[in-house]
């Protein structure tokens, strides 16, 4: 996305209160990674549009809470419905604005299907607790109860999915909900939101409001995180936004949800089934051209494998069909933009001169502006350059003599998402499942480090932040729980035996 000089006339980009309008922001153009072709422009929702955002929600928040949570769960089953029927034209858009090949971004469009199954299924499931009371004639009891206006500020990559996960669940739980979505994926977001926006004037129990979309650049995120009616900031994304995002939030003592940078590895054991560890790392280090946050950055392997997987390896990378994503055959398509591109070279010169050799890859300026050919590099876990997160297809290859020096380099690093061990070995696996293992929130065994269900709950610790989106428990993220006692007794006992008697 660029700032336009002279753009054709812009769509209207900002939804509010149920209806799209023309930003009074910067007036930007959208251009596909694949082949600078221009997708559109529109000018970003100014700090105005974003104070009528809020408070719409407020308002939308205070009807829809009030809604009981099957007929929630019945909106989010009729907005899956719609997006099945839309999956195409909804994937189309992916391809063409993050430059996904087709298969990625039908899959990540599914995830928005599975989530929505998933909590249409919680809506009828958002349970508390009956807790035994010390005292006689006394229930306590734990209760969810719906949060707030939600933000939720995604990344390029997912452009769709990573809202997805946070909006189905925050509508089922009682909440409205404002985007904030990637500069760099605002059309993705559009077509989002007008199809969902279609399906909510569908149930008149479904506020205008419910829903919002806020193209814009960092202050709009700004100014959304550090909204005081805001329940939780969900924010996905580089570390750095997220260090941001959480200051501006915990100076209002709010909530945050913070899905940040990985920088994942995967350890290759002896025992390894190397055919099917190939194909795993593969996959995780050279899918969405290395622009996963679970992507593949380090290969830990064992000395004894270190040529063998390094040849193997080169030979795949060669094969690899890189290019337009729309043709068929293609694995592996554009990075988002030339800073992206710079930031590899970046990377993979300062590999260089900190010891590395690399094998193969690098800009491939003869397939277009955006394209880059995925790189190995064989380098010492101690080099400063694999402690960083560089999001472009570069796999660091390091060896190791012995399990616990591979979960220590594996450990080694600020981020910890998803993780990777390749064994025959009962023994070693649930060494590196166990609390001495992975440091990481995902931990796999023979599988690689991308490609996550939506059953569970997704996430990282360190400077990963520490959210969990997706799956599991993680819909209590957007309610708020209470902590109740009924005395039906005529009694009063005071807890721990206390006694107080005050009567005359």
């Amino acid at each position: 996305m660029t700032t336009a000089s002279s753009p054709p006339a812009a769509r209207r980009g900002v939804h509010l209160q149920g209806r799209c309008e023309e930003g009074r922001g910067a007036l930007v153009t959208v251009r596909s990674p694949i082949d600078q072709a221009v997708l559109g422009c529109l000018r970003l929702a100014d700090a105005t549009q974003c104070d009528a955002a809020l408070a719409a929600a407020q308002e939308a928040f205070t009807a829809w809470r009030l809604v009981p949570a099957p007929r929630r769960g019945e909106l989010v089953r009729r907005i899956g419905e719609a997006v099945r029927a839309q999956k195409p034209q909804l994937a189309a858009w992916i391809t063409r604005e993050v430059g996904k090949i087709p298969a990625e971004a039908e899959g990540e469009i599914q995830e928005w299907i599975d989530l929505c199954d998933f909590a249409v299924g919680l809506s009828r499931q958002l349970h508390g607790l009956t807790i035994a009371s010390e005292r006689p004639g006394h229930r306590m009891m734990e209760q969810w109860h719906p949060l707030g206006p939600v933000v939720v500020i995604s990344a390029f990559n997912f452009p769709i999915a990573v809202w997805a996960w946070n909006a189905m669940l925050a509508l089922v739980c009682g909440d409205s909900v404002i985007w904030k979505p990637s500069e760099k994926a605002t059309l993705c977001a559009l077509a989002a939101q007008e199809l969902v926006a279609g399906v909510v004037a569908t149930m008149p129990e479904a506020p205008p409001g419910l829903l919002a979309l806020l193209p814009g650049e960092r202050a709009i995120g700004m100014q959304l995180a550090a909204a005081p009616q805001v329940g939780l900031v969900s924010a996905t994304g580089s570390t750095s936004m997220g260090r941001a995002v959480a200051v501006a939030v915990a100076g209002r003592l709010g909530r945050s949800l913070l899905e940040l940078g990985g920088n994942n590895a995967l350890i290759l054991a002896p025992s390894a089934d190397l055919d099917l560890a190939l194909r795993a790392i593969v996959f995780s280090a050279v899918g969405t051209c290395g622009q996963r946050c679970t992507s593949l950055r380090r290969l830990i392997v064992h000395r004894s494998l270190q040529d063998t997987v390094l040849r193997r390896l080169q030979a795949i990378y060669a094969a690899l069909p890189v290019g337009d994503p729309r043709k068929p055959g293609i694995l592996v398509g554009p990075l988002i933009d030339a800073p992206a591109v710079q930031a590899m070279a970046r990377a993979l010169q300062a590999a260089t001169a900190q010891g590395g050799s690399v094998h193969c890859g690098g800009a491939a300026p003869e397939l277009g502006a955006g394209f880059v050919r995925p790189a190995l590099v064989s380098i010492a876990a101690t080099a400063p350059i694999v402690r960083e997160e560089t999001f472009a297809p570069i796999l660091y290859v390091m060896p190791y003599d012995d399990l616990s020096e591979a979960i220590r380099i594996h450990n080694d690093v600020p981020q910890g998402l998803s993780s990777a061990l390749v064994t025959s070995d009962l023994r070693e696996a649930e060494r590196f499942l166990g609390p001495a293992g992975s440091d990481c929130g995902i931990a796999n065994i023979n599988i690689g480090t991308s490609g996550a269900e939506i059953g569970g709950a997704f996430g990282g610790e360190k400077q990963t932040g520490g959210g969990r989106e997706s799956g599991s428990d993680a819909w209590k993220n957007y309610m708020r729980r209470t902590t109740t006692t009924v005395n039906s007794s005529t009694d009063l006992p005071l807890a721990q035996g206390v006694n107080f008697d005050v009567s005359g």
